[in-house]
C-alpha cells in the first residue's frame, strides 16, 4: 500500500500519471490523516466533501490525458485567505461565522491549476503570533515533541499550514508571512517555507494584517515542491495595486542549477550569543556544504538589522489598528446589540478580538496618534529605508545571504505565552526580510539535542527566487533531512 503523507508533489504527480493510484485514494488517505490528526488541531474546517467531488474531476481529466500542473493535489489553505463558500475565521471570534462571497487570488490560481482543498489551516488570531497560541479556535501542538515527550509550538502565525504538512495531512499547504510567519513555523517543524519577494504574489483576497509586509507563499516537505506551487501562486493582479508585472520564470528549473561560482553572505550580526549551540553548529556546517557545492562564502554586514525588530514593532501594528478598523459589528463580524453605537462598537471589539490582536492595536493607534507619529512612525519608516539600503549594498557583492532562520528550536507549548517581549524576539532573524521586502526561505538540515528540527534561512535579492532556490536544493541534498516526527497523536 501506498504511504501517500511521504510522497512529495512531484513523486505524487509522477504516480498519478502512471496510474499508481487514482486522485480519489490520494484525497481519501488525505481526508484519512486530517481525521485522525484532530488532537493537532491543525485544521479550523475540514472540507472533506469538496475535496472528494473535485477528486472524481480530477480522476478523468488524468483518464483523458488533460491534466494540469496541480491536478489532483490535496492542500490546506491558512485561513487568513478567503476562500469562495467555505468558513474564513483569521481564526478569530470576530469573523467565526464569515463565509466570503469571493476567492482570493492566489488560491484562485492553485485551483485553476488542479489543487484539492482539503480544508483551512488553524493560525494566529488576524496572523498575529509567533507560536500558534493565540487563535480563537486553541493552540495548535507540533508534530514533533521535545525528548522530555513535551508538546511543543508549530511556531506562527502559520502554524497549522506547518503542522498539518509536517504530519502528512496534505501534500502541502499555503501561509501568509508578515515577519517571519511562513519561515519560523516551517524551520519548528522541519518543512520547507518560502516567502516570495514582495508583490510576486497577489495580496487580493488576504485577510489584512500589516498591508506593507504580508505575502503569500508554500510550506511543502521539499524545495523542488516549494518551486513547483509557487509557479502556481505568483501571477500579476489589477486588482492589486502592490502588484509585480515582472516576468515569472520557471521555479522548478532553478532547483536543478548548479551554485558553482555563487558568492553567498554571512552577516557578522548573525554572530549572537541568542543563539542556540546547534544552530550555531548547523551554520557552521552549512558553510562547508556550500562550499564542497562550489559556492564562495564571504563575510558581510548588515550594520542596522539590529533595528529591524523594534521597527516592525511599530510599523506592524500601526498598519494592523488601521487595518482592523473596519471589524466593528456593523457589516459582516461578529457583533453584540446595545443601547447605542458607541456601546455596540466597544463591546463588540471587546469581545471580538484577543488579547494580542487588541495589544497590537493599542501599540498601532498609539504610535500613529498626534504627538507621536513624528517620534515613532515616520522614524520606524526612515530606518527600514536603511535597512534596505543595507541589503541593496550587500547583495551588489553577493548573490544570497545565508544564516539561521530562527535563534532556537521550537520551545514548549504556553513557555512564553506570558511574555510577548520575548516571543517578539523569535522573528528576530526574519523580520528584517519583509522590511526590505525581499525573498526568503527556511530549509530544513537536522534535529538539535532535543530531536526538534533545525531550519537555516536563505535570503535573495528582490524577485530573485531562483538563486535561493538553487542554493536551498543543494543545501537539501546535503543534509538529507528526515521529515518524520514520531506520529504520537494517532491511535494504531
Amino acid at each position: 500500500m501506498t504511504e501517500f503523507s511521504t510522497l512529495s508533489i512531484k513523486e505524487t504527480i509522477s504516480s498519478l500519471k502512471n496510474k499508481d493510484f487514482s486522485v480519489s485514494e490520494l484525497v481519501d488517505s488525505h481526508i484519512s490523516s486530517m481525521e485522525s490528526g484532530r488532537e493537532l488541531n491543525a485544521f479550523i474546517t475540514e472540507t472533506a466533501d469538496i475535496a472528494r467531488k473535485k477528486a472524481l474531476d480530477c480522476n478523468q481529466n488524468y483518464l483523458k490525458g488533460e491534466e494540469k500542473p496541480l491536478e489532483g493535489i490535496p492542500l490546506g489553505i491558512k485561513d487568513m485567505f478567503c476562500t469562495k463558500g467555505v468558513k474564513t475565521t483569521a481564526s478569530s471570534k470576530m469573523l467565526e461565522n464569515f463565509i466570503p462571497p469571493y476567492e482570493s487570488t492566489v488560491t484562485q490560481n492553485l485551483w485553476n491549476d488542479g489543487a484539492i482543498l482539503l480544508g483551512k489551516l488553524n493560525n494566529d488570531e488576524f496572523a498575529m503570533g509567533s507560536s500558534n497560541e493565540t487563535s480563537f479556535f486553541g493552540e495548535v501542538k507540533n508534530p514533533w515533541k521535545n525528548t522530555k515527550d513535551n508538546f511543543t509550538v508549530p511556531g506562527g502565525s502559520s502554524g497549522g499550514s506547518a503542522a498539518s504538512v509536517a504530519a502528512g495531512m496534505g501534500l502541502a499547504s499555503l501561509g501568509t508571512d508578515t515577519g517571519g510567519s511562513i519561515r519560523q513555523p516551517a524551520s519548528f517543524t522541519g518543512t520547507v517555507g518560502l516567502k516570495p519577494t514582495y508583490g510576486r504574489c497577489s495580496r487580493w483576497g488576504i485577510i489584512a494584517f500589516a498591508s506593507s509586509l504580508d505575502q503569500a507563499g508554500p510550506i511543502t516537505r521539499t524545495v523542488k515542491d516549494c518551486a513547483l506551487l509557487l509557479n502556481s501562486i505568483c501571477s500579476y493582479d489589477s486588482k492589486d495595486s502592490t502588484s509585480s508585472q515582472k516576468k515569472i520564470p520557471d521555479f522548478e528549473k532553478s532547483t536543478d542549477e548548479s551554485i558553482k561560482g555563487m558568492k553567498i553572505g554571512i552577516p557578522k550580526e548573525y554572530e549572537t550569543d541568542g543563539i542556540s549551540e546547534d544552530i550555531a553548529e548547523y551554520l557552521e556546517k552549512g558553510k562547508e556544504w556550500l562550499k564542497e557545492s562550489g559556492a564562495e562564502i564571504v563575510e558581510i554586514s548588515l550594520p542596522h538589522i539590529k533595528y529591524a525588530l523594534p521597527c516592525y514593532y511599530i510599523i506592524a501594528p500601526a498598519e494592523a489598528s488601521s487595518n482592523l478598523a473596519r471589524y466593528d459589528g456593523v457589516k459582516f463580524t461578529h457583533r453584540v446589540d446595545a443601547e447605542n453605537i458607541i456601546d455596540m462598537y466597544e463591546e463588540t471589539r471587546s469581545q471580538g478580538f484577543g488579547d494580542e490582536v487588541k495589544r497590537r492595536i493599542m501599540i498601532g493607534t498609539y504610535v500613529l496618534s498626534s504627538g507621536y507619529y513624528d517620534a515613532y512612525y515616520l522614524k520606524a519608516q526612515k530606518v527600514r529605508a536603511m535597512i534596505s539600503r543595507d541589503f541593496k549594498e550587500v547583495f551588489s557583492k553577493v548573490d544570497a545571504i545565508y544564516g539561521p532562520s530562527t535563534p532556537s528550536t521550537a520551545f514548549e507549548l504556553g513557555d512564553k505565552k506570558k511574555d510577548p517581549l520575548e516571543m517578539y524576539l523569535n522573528d528576530v532573524f526574519t523580520v528584517p526580510v519583509n522590511l526590505a521586502g525581499l525573498p526568503a526561505m527556511s530549509v530544513p538540515v537536522g534535529l538539535d539535542k532535543e530531536n526538534l528540527p533545525v531550519g537555516m534561512q536563505l535570503i535573495g535579492n528582490s524577485f530573485d527566487e531562483e538563486s535561493i532556490l538553487s542554493i536551498a536544493s543543494c543545501i537539501e541534498k546535503s543534509a538529507k533531512f528526515d521529515l518524520n516526527p514520531n506520529r504520537w497523536w494517532i491511535n494504531e
